[in-house]
Parts: C-alpha cells; structure tokens; sequence
C-alpha cells in the first residue's frame, strides 16, 4: 500500500474540496472557514486513529498557538493564545497548528509557535514554521477564490473586503496577494517611525524593490504618507516619487502608496505600488 506524501497545498486542497461540497450541499457559507471543527474532524478525514480531541485558548504567553499530544500519542491538543483578541489571528493561529498536525506530526513530539511563526517572510520551504503557514494560507484563503476577489489593480479597500471574506487578518490578506501577484509591490510594516519589516512581490524584488530590515535599524522615509502624522489613513492611494522609498529610482519615477493604521496592534502598514519594469538598483559605482 502507497502512503500518500502531503505538501501543505495538497492537504490544504484535499480540505477544500470536501469543505465546498459541504457547502453546495448544505447551502451553507463558504467562508469564513471554521477551522475548529475542521480540526476536530481531520483524523476521521485522512483515516487516521490520533486525532486532535480537543481546540482551546489557553494562557500560552509567549506561543501565539501549541500543539501537544497526550503520553500515549493517541490523541492531540491544539491551544491558542487566550490573549488573541482578533477573530483572524485565531482563525490563522489554529491552522497553522492544523497544518502542522497534517504534515508535522510524526517528525516533532510537540510544537510551540511563536508571533513571528504566524508571519513567516521565508522562501524556505523546507521549514515546518513555512509549511504551516502555506497549508493555513491556502485553506483559509484558497488561490482560485482568492484571485476572484483581488483583481490585479488593489487597494486597501478591495484588500480589506478579502479580510473580512475569509475572516482573517489584513496582514495575511496581503501577504497571500504580494506571493501571488505579477506586480511590482511592496509592504512596510512600522511603528514609532521605524520599519519592522518589509515584504516584496517577486516582481519587486527582481527589480531592486525591497528593504532589507534584518539585524539592522531602518527609518521611514522622510516624505512618505507613512511618517506623516497629518495621514493616518489612505485606502485608495497617492502618488509621490518614487525616490521617497527608494533613493535609486529614476527622478521622474513615481509610486502609489497606501497607508492604514491599527490601533488594536499599534502598528501602520504601507503598500507601495510600483510602475511596470521600474529597476531600481542601486548603481553598481556607488
């Protein structure tokens, strides 16, 4: 007998498909996914005799989700955060933690997640924290449906209504888009003037687009919406050139940038939108 090799796309999809019949079925919503019970239900799903018994919030203060199996390794726990107070957070948090039932169980005796798990910048696939951030990507926020609802040309409003389609985080929502689009774009994530991190399309990066945040301290850009205090929101966008953000850029160049703020998390996040081709390196002489 042939045991099946699950990549998180394919587990993901594998749900997907049963969750849509359900739903055509029943006349139910498709979405927002309720992953608490789709857990509860994977083992019955796959044929598999340890299933998760239990899903709970649970004081866990410096794991945003867990995932423990009893002595026997009969039968697991999955907890969140009992601090997560936005429903998305929860939402992506306990699929993260599916995913790593599905895919990870057998190679791991337990698995403790922290925030920066949830929000996973890496292209290396080979690592369970980015595993289980594609397989809750792609079941909380399957691409075909994904792609209906965020047409090529975005804001933060189009981006937005997808958030509250899948019942997810703006953040995640953005993320989805910018590894899946064709277009030149940039995330800035900032708080009290400085960048926390930032995440490009493959487009962007490409073309010289991206900031570079790791093990080093980066300010916003004089001149961007992002450090002016008199703009706390642009949904829509404004253009501005292009070498506010990237001091490389041609002079003539311009970029549309977007701005939100969260005071949930006390956070701003920006969304450059860059012209088609826009090369930005910086001159190999300098």
């Amino acid at each position: 007998m042939t045991v099946e090799t699950l990549t998180p796309s394919t587990a993901a999809y594998r749900l997907t498909h049963i969750l849509n019949a359900l739903s055509a079925a029943h006349r139910l919503p498709q979405f927002p996914i309720d992953v608490n019970r789709l857990a509860m239900e994977a083992a019955n799903i796959f044929h598999w005799n340890d299933p998760i018994a239990k899903v709970e919030a649970a004081n866990i203060p410096t794991f945003e989700g867990a995932l423990y199996p009893n002595e026997a390794r009969t039968k697991w726990l999955l907890l969140y955060n009992s601090s997560l107070s936005s429903p998305g957070r929860i939402r992506f948090t306990q699929a993260h933690e599916l995913g790593h039932y599905i895919l990870h169980r057998t190679r791991r005796p337990s698995f403790e997640c922290s925030p920066a798990d949830m929000i996973n910048l890496s292209d290396d696939e080979a690592s369970v924290e980015v595993q289980a951030d594609i397989f809750a990507s792609t079941l909380l926020m399957p691409l075909d449906d994904f792609r209906r609802q965020t047409p090529s040309l975005v804001d933060f409003e189009v981006l937005g209504a997808a958030a509250e389609r899948y019942g997810v985080s703006l953040t995640a929502v953005v993320l989805r888009w910018l590894k899946h689009t064709q277009l030149e774009a940039v995330l800035v994530v900032h708080r009290d003037g400085y960048i926390k991190w930032a995440f490009s399309s493959k487009a962007a990066f490409r073309n010289g687009a991206f900031i570079r945040t790791r093990d080093r301290v980066v300010s916003v850009p004089t001149g961007s919406l992002a450090i002016n205090p008199k703009v706390s929101s642009e949904r829509h966008g404004m253009e501005l050139p292009a070498a506010v953000w990237f001091p490389h850029a041609p002079a003539d160049a311009s970029v549309r940038e977007l701005k939100i703020s969260s005071d949930q998390y006390d956070w701003i996040m920006t969304l450059i939108l860059l012209p088609k081709g826009l090369a930005i390196w910086k001159p190999r002489d300098l």
